[in-house]
């Protein structure tokens, strides 16, 4: 699985690529295929810098120190299209209202009528992007409102996930989806104002956060204040629950919660509601880290790291053969034999997916002399696509679609399996239910899709 981006924004007295570049490397978990930073110079233009890989790979060859502006955006990317440096954010568009640049997190689902409406009005797309028809919509409402109300317009035009890094010729906002989904901060620097996808971003700046962008706020920062726009607002929220799972950092805050402790109230709850006799808990490395510590806990079953990483493996190494892979796997995790031989293990981590994976994990530990392997998992199983970021696009990848947890569990070699409850899941993140998105996990969605059931729909016949 794969989350699709991280954004930063800064506005300072001095000049701030250096702290979106440090912003951006904090928020690297996000996205590992593209960086980019786009700021406002001397020249009086916004202007990009862009590289793929991560992100010190993306500016290498780029004396970050040496671009100018004092206010600028940044953006780490994930996409299994990106070829080309061109294609990367921020996605600048020159308007006649001026230079409009966005950095994006998340997923417009109405974007194809979009690009066909804004096509047949007269724009010309150099990129066909999501992003690049945003910019559109914005500079045609500029030419009659101001930036906030074009703002606004935009966003009743759109459908989707969206926290934005937006600059308007040298102006800097924060923009977050009415219903949230996404994750967005704001922070306050001894020389300035900045925004993020995450507050491991503000930390490695040293700044302080002030609080979450509020769902539908459009929030500008210069070097000396923020202003905020509130502008839309809806009854209920979605903030997908998989931040507080797996996407985001452990030692990032999200609209008030500590991620690493939360995760360490499922792994309690996982151990209430699927208590076994064994000798180990062990973690899947890093994602079921702080879930192991809170089953560990818990129960009463000590911990132990019976399961290496090695976190210098190449990240696109693609292996032709099915052998390969499976050595593949032992490159870059291997079972500790002075651990595991012998014992009953629980297995823990924070989701099974395509299950490829979690069935290699269980039978390398079987083949290091494990007795038992027990594999409890901090989310629900994922039985739906996430149409909102996600990279878990049909059905038919999912491990859970059309099995039960008995088939679930032969399939991945375990001597037995337990996911947390909806409902459990939901009290340890400490969140309403009606403000969570729990789209792949129950089906129902917060937007309105073709084909799927919206959340709190009562009529069921016009849902095939």
């Amino acid at each position: 699985m794969r989350e699709k981006c991280g954004i930063a924004a800064a506005a300072a007295k001095v000049d701030v690529a250096p702290y979106l570049y440090f912003s951006l490397n904090a928020l690297q978990h996000r996205g590992q295929e593209a960086a980019g930073i786009g700021v406002y110079d001397d020249s009086e233009q916004i202007k990009c810098y862009k590289g793929l890989g991560l992100v010190n790979e993306a500016f290498k060859d780029i004396d970050i120190n040496g671009i100018k502006g004092k206010r600028g955006i940044g953006h780490t990317y994930y996409s299994v299209k990106i070829s080309s440096p061109y294609n990367a954010q921020p996605t600048l568009v020159h308007t006649s209202a001026g230079d409009i640049a966005l950095a994006h997190n998340g997923i417009i689902t109405n974007s194809g009528e979009l690009k066909e409406r804004l096509l047949k009005e007269g724009h010309n797309f150099s990129m066909g992007s999501e992003e690049e028809s945003m910019a559109f919509l914005l500079s045609d409402y500029l030419k009659t409102k101001n930036f906030e109300k074009a703002i606004k317009s935009m966003m009743r035009n759109i459908q989707g996930s969206y926290s934005l890094a937006i600059m308007f010729n040298n102006r800097v906002f924060g923009l977050r989806d009415p219903l949230g989904i996404k994750p967005l901060c704001l922070g306050k620097m001894d020389n300035g104002y900045v925004i993020a996808s995450e507050t491991v971003a503000l930390d490695v700046l040293g700044a302080e956060l002030i609080r979450d962008v509020k769902p539908g706020e459009l929030i500008e920062i210069t070097e000396d204040e923020y202003i905020s726009y509130p502008l839309m607002e809806e009854k209920n929220k979605a903030h997908c629950f998989f931040e507080y799972v797996y996407f985001a950092r452990a030692d990032s805050i999200i609209d008030g919660k500590d991620v690493y402790m939360t995760r360490k109230k499922i792994g309690e709850r996982l151990a209430v509601e699927h208590p076994v006799d064994a000798d180990l808990v062990v973690p899947v490395p890093d994602s079921g880290r702080a879930h192991a510590y809170g089953y560990s806990e818990k129960s009463g079953i000590p911990i132990a790291e019976g399961l290496m990483k090695n976190r210098y493996v190449g990240r696109t190494f693609i292996m032709p053969t099915q052998d390969l892979r499976q050595k593949y796997i032992l490159l870059k995790t291997n079972p500790i034999r002075s651990i595991v031989d012998g014992k009953r293990i629980v297995l823990v981590d924070d989701s099974i997916v395509r299950g490829t994976t979690m069935r290699q994990m269980v039978d390398l530990l079987r083949s290091r002399g494990a007795k038992e392997v027990h594999v409890r998992i901090g989310s629900p199983p994922i039985i739906a696509p996430c149409y909102f970021g996600i990279d878990m696009t049909t059905r038919e990848q999912l491990i859970a679609h059309g099995s039960d947890v008995e088939e679930i569990r032969e399939k991945i070699h375990a001597d037995s399996l337990g996911y947390i409850s909806i409902d459990g899941m939901v009290e340890a993140i400490g969140m309403e239910r009606d403000d969570l998105c729990l789209g792949c996990v129950t089906g129902e969605y917060p937007i309105k899709l073709e084909g799927e059931r919206e959340r709190f729909q009562e009529n069921l016949e016009k849902w095939e």
